[in-house]
């Protein structure tokens, strides 16, 4: 499943992490990992953020996703469920069809 990733991260724990030279190697071992289709990087109500749309094939895999930057980063993260054009038209085809 195509899910949107976003990751707030806390401004001190990533502060931390930029000064430690840690925040580039943290972000690398998740992304090698999920093999993103996009990853976009900004601000979000004033923290860094990351927006990283994926294929989730497991839900079982959502801690071992999550946790790196829960621990590291002291982020928030929410996982979403997201369709490109093409899903969404053959979502609607499907409704159309009933």
């Amino acid at each position: 499943m195509r899910v949107l990733l976003t990751v707030e991260m806390d401004t001190e724990k990533a502060n931390q992490a930029i000064t430690g030279h840690t925040l580039p190697q943290t972000m690398k071992s998740v992304l090698d990992r999920v093999k993103p289709e996009a990853a976009y990087f900004g601000a979000q109500d004033g923290m860094r953020t990351g927006y990283i749309v994926f294929d989730l094939k497991e839900p079982s895999d959502i801690p071992s996703i999550a946790e790196p930057f829960f621990q590291e980063l002291g982020a928030k993260v929410a996982f979403m469920p997201v369709m490109n054009f093409d899903d969404v038209q053959a979502g609607l085809q499907k409704y159309g069809s009933n």
